[in-house]
């Protein structure tokens, strides 16, 4: 099992900016990609950003230029870098980490306010 705690979000004015964290525990040995996803109401849930064990990384076009992913394999952690948040962001964000199955963060709300 892999257990995932996110960390970060909140109230954000629109042209902030904010950070997510997700820590990885358990059988951490076998994860490969990490990522976040979120779901804005009404709205299912979709990708906002992936990164691989070799930190390629993909992103959602609605979020390029303006959010970073990365990852620190020591910590077993995955960051999200939001900047210029706009109040389209607003949503849950899940963490979402393959290893030998797909896991998910309990998600963490991030809104931004106009």
């Amino acid at each position: 099992q892999v257990q995932l705690v996110e960390s970060g979000g909140g109230l954000v004015q629109a042209g902030g900016s904010t950070i997510l964290s997700c820590a990885a525990s358990g059988s951490i040995f076998s994860i490969s990609q990490m990522g976040w996803y979120r779901q804005a109401p009404g709205k299912q849930r979709g990708l906002v950003a992936t990164i691989a064990s070799a930190r390629s990384t993909n992103y959602a076009d609605s979020v390029k230029g303006r959010f970073t992913i990365s990852r620190d394999n020591a910590k077993n952690t995955v960051y999200l870098q939001m900047n210029s948040l706009k109040p389209e962001d607003t949503a849950v964000y899940y963490c979402n980490v393959r290893a030998y199955s797909v896991f998910w963060g309990q998600g963490t709300q991030v809104t931004v306010s106009s």
